[in-house]
């Protein structure tokens, strides 16, 4: 059986004019078709990559009163540690057990007038236990960051525009996060729910796995196994992707299913995003390309809005339900938007 999830190499991206124009064709045709990707020729050691993988493994092995001393519901900048159960994906529980970090910034002072979406810059919370962890989390986000950027700029190229055409609503601030993310075995659970069917928001998702399988992506009305392909990141588009380009490029449907019993999995993904002030724009594509552009698929109960910030924090509120009654009670009780 073919592998319906494509292997690209991005070295091919700099290997001169002729070799440019076939990747960026694959490029463009695998996240049309499928919506994700391997990749391979990242430039990530493999070292650096088992050392995000063992810092992950040394934090979630810290005793749980350590873990709960940073626990999500402490950070109105949704940053921190969540328990197995602790976050929602269309409402049930996801079994994972994770750290959310993202860029460490200063608070945003509020006010009249100032939109609420900038509750959500600020610090991440980082283990007394485990000092080493920040600088291990730190230094993989750079990686990745560089990573998204170049194939960002591939995408852009491959839709027949500018190679900075994302440049304006990325550069100086994106609003990039990720996890650290451990699944238990399934005879912790009464399903196989490690994380529900959903899309990604941002703009691409980069992803670090371990030896075990369990991320699945919906293809053709099926559910297909995206296992562990050793020194590749697994890559999805978002749904800023899937608006900029009117629906040509889809942000696909995916999940995780937990390992079976006595197996845990670890992973690292990678979300990079456009800045919270940003308006995504809508490409001018070339006609043949338009002409395939189905429109964004927009789910009238979680509805998608150019505005990022408003994005974001739509999407924090619902899966957080314990950080939104925390610090976002003023929104729950007026029903006011995240805009």
């Amino acid at each position: 059986m073919p592998r319906i999830v494509p292997v690209l190499d991005l070295s091919r991206f700099e290997q001169g004019a002729s070799e440019q124009r076939t990747f960026l064709f694959d490029l463009r045709t695998a996240a049309r078709d499928v919506g994700f990707f391997y990749l391979t020729g990242h430039g990530i050691s493999a070292a650096d990559t088992a050392e995000v993988l063992a810092a992950s493994r040394r934090f979630f092995a810290l005793p749980e009163a350590d873990k709960l001393a940073i626990e999500m519901v402490k950070s109105s900048q949704f940053r921190g540690y969540t328990r197995a159960g602790g976050e929602l994906t269309k409402g049930k529980a996801d079994w994972r057990e994770q750290l959310d970090i993202g860029v460490e910034r200063p608070t945003i002072a509020q006010g009249p007038g100032v939109p609420v979406w900038t509750r959500l810059q600020g610090p991440n919370q980082w283990p007394a236990a485990l000092p080493e962890l920040r600088p291990a989390l730190l230094a993989w986000q750079t990686k990745a960051t560089a990573v998204a950027i170049r194939l960002l700029s591939a995408f852009a190229l491959s839709l027949d525009q500018a190679e900075d055409a994302f440049d304006q609503i990325y550069r100086a601030e994106p609003n990039h996060r990720m996890k650290i993310v451990r699944y238990p075995g399934r005879d912790s659970t009464g399903d196989d729910q490690g994380v529900g069917a959903h899309k990604d928001g941002g703009f691409l998702t980069l992803l670090l796995q371990d030896e075990n399988k369990g991320l699945q992506v919906e293809y053709d009305g099926s559910w297909v196994d995206v296992d562990p392909l050793p020194d590749t990141l697994v890559v999805n588009i978002g749904e800023l992707l899937e608006l900029a380009s009117n629906g040509y490029l889809r942000a696909t449907v995916h999940r995780v299913v937990t390992p079976p019993a006595g197996v845990e999995r670890v992973s690292v993904p990678f979300f990079f995003s456009a800045r919270l002030d940003a308006t995504i724009p809508l490409l001018d594509l070339p006609e043949e390309l338009s002409a395939e552009a189905r429109g964004p698929a927009s789910d009238p109960d979680n509805p998608l809005f150019r505005n990022v910030g408003t994005n974001v924090l739509k999407s924090r509120l619902r899966s957080h339900p314990d950080v939104a009654r925390r610090h976002y009670a003023d929104l729950l009780e007026t029903g006011a938007s995240a805009g």
